[in-house]
């Protein structure tokens, strides 16, 4: 942790551990959220028991063995992840089970390329705001100085004022283009530092609130020290993350049942809750729901005496983002060595992002290193509703060969291809009305990326900070300590120019 400015929110106290008959917690998921809360409870001496319905724990980041046409094991993932250094509660959960920090590597740059041919990179900028601001426009060839006059201050000095959960109250009513419009960037820079931005949240940034948008920019840019580069995976998630992550709770006692799907939670006979399983049940003391979207609305519809009408009714009014497309290719021939292993575009048509994974990651490096080969990935964001999954797949491979041209000349081994539609969206006004960590019964609580917290988290971040929520909000019931949590700070960092922004806003 580098930044002196990360806030710390104390744990809830209480005695150390359980002592006698310890209860026990269902955790409904094996994703980043329900890992973190079964960790935290395992560790207290609660009996937890963990339902996941893939055949693997990781959720969204998780992954599984596939054979390739020549014969190769791999293993197939929905596609790259970035481990910022803003992620401290996720960061925590890992060193569980990687004490030394050897599952992540970094990326030595961020590059976003436009398709006018404008590169931006975060290699080398000052980590202090706001000279990393003034560093970024000095080198930027997108974000020029002759354009600053066209700016509008007063809406673009707001990214300055974010104070969380404040900035919700400001910009939730509106959607994050029409913010965009007000701001009145360059073109460029809308599709580069901003569409970039909105579309991480797998959504168009006229799909989703303003408020987030400025909330992401303030995590990764204005808000921290910490900057933009981030590690990645330097193994396949399943290897690296989440068996060791399985294998320590396990140690602790807990009992993992992927490839498990909750059906519905109805009062127990002999404890509070029974957790309906296939054909059978999982008597539980407390209920952990960390499932997606479309899990937990399945859940919670049939669950009609979980909370209460309100609530079910909020968390029936979540959605998802609409749909994207990672493609993996393993080619016959390398790209160019110099290219970056991660590379975000804008104005590419469908395409969002290529990953060079033999340039990271051990399993990948090691196939491209046997056969002469390479390992890509392509990501298409927020597809559009008219476009079907062949079609996305061509054009996905059409933008690859003209953003990096000598694939033009490879061919194929084999590909994989995980068209999706399973994240949270978080539209204009929704914020009021998203669930939080907290239900109607005590006993009950909720984790993931969906989840309304108050504190400036994003993405796997908000998953982990959310989950060890969850799991101190029920320990907090018994009077065991929980674990602290780490944020970025909750406002802006510079006092002068917060006030700059304030008085520019009572203008």
């Amino acid at each position: 942790m580098r930044d002196r400015r990360a806030v710390r929110i104390p744990a809830p106290a209480g005695r150390a551990q359980f002592d006698g008959d310890a209860p026990v917690v269902a955790v409904v998921g094996g994703g980043i959220a329900g890992l973190a809360a079964a960790t935290l409870l395992a560790e207290r001496g609660a009996r937890v028991v963990v339902c996941e319905r893939e055949k693997y724990l990781g959720g969204r980041v998780g992954g599984w063995s596939t054979r390739l046409a020549d014969g190769s094991e791999a293993t197939m993932t929905r596609g790259f992840h970035a481990f910022f250094r803003q992620y401290y509660n996720l960061r925590a959960l890992l060193k569980r089970a990687d004490p030394a920090g050897r599952a992540l590597t970094p990326l030595p740059d961020y590059p976003l390329q436009h398709a006018s041919g404008h590169r931006d990179s975060f290699a080398g900028l000052p980590t202090a705001v706001p000279w990393n601001a003034l560093s970024f426009l000095r080198s930027s060839p997108t974000f020029r100085w002759r354009d600053l006059p066209d700016v509008n201050a007063r809406a673009a000095l707001s990214l300055l004022d974010v104070s969380v959960p404040r900035v919700y109250e400001e910009l939730d009513g509106i959607d994050a283009a029409t913010y965009l419009e007000r701001i009145r960037f360059p073109k460029a820079a809308h599709a580069l530092a901003f569409e970039v931005f909105s579309r991480s949240f797998f959504a168009h940034p006229g799909q989703m609130s303003a408020a987030e948008l400025a909330v992401m920019f303030h995590i990764y840019f204005l808000g921290s020290s910490e900057g933009l580069l981030f590690d990645v995976a330097a193994d396949p998630f399943p290897h690296g993350l989440w068996e060791p992550l399985g294998r320590h709770l396990a140690s602790l006692g807990a009992t993992l049942c992927t490839g498990v799907e909750v059906r519905a939670v109805r009062p127990g006979e002999h404890r509070r809750f029974s957790v309906m399983i296939g054909d059978g049940a999982i008597e539980a003391d407390a209920v952990v729901l960390a499932a997606d979207v479309p899990g937990l609305r399945a859940v919670v519809g049939a669950s009609p005496t979980l909370g209460d009408a309100g609530w079910r009714q909020r968390v029936g009014e979540l959605r998802t983002a609409p749909r994207f497309l990672v493609s993996r290719y393993w080619l016959d021939r390398p790209v160019d060595a110099d290219r970056p292993g991660f590379l975000g575009t804008g104005g590419h048509d469908l395409l969002d992002n290529i990953s060079v994974l033999d340039h990271y990651e051990h399993e990948a490096r090691a196939w491209a290193a046997r056969t002469g080969g390479s390992v890509v990935e392509l990501h298409g964001y927020a597809l559009p509703s008219d476009v079907d999954e062949a079609d996305a797949r061509a054009r996905l491979w059409q933008q690859l060969t003209e953003v990096y041209p000598e694939t033009k000349r490879a061919g194929v081994v084999d590909e994989r291809h995980e068209l999706r539609e399973d994240c949270p969206l978080f539209p204009a006004g929704g914020y009021a009305r998203r669930p939080g960590v907290r239900t109607p019964d005590d006993f009950l609580v909720v984790a993931g990326d969906l989840v309304r917290i108050d504190l400036p988290v994003a993405l796997m971040e908000r998953a982990a900070t959310t989950g060890f929520a969850a799991a101190n909000r029920l320990l907090s019931r018994w009077g065991i300590a929980g674990t602290e949590l780490w944020t970025v700070p909750r406002e802006g960092r510079v006092p002068l120019l917060r006030g700059a922004a304030r008085r520019w806003r009572t203008l």
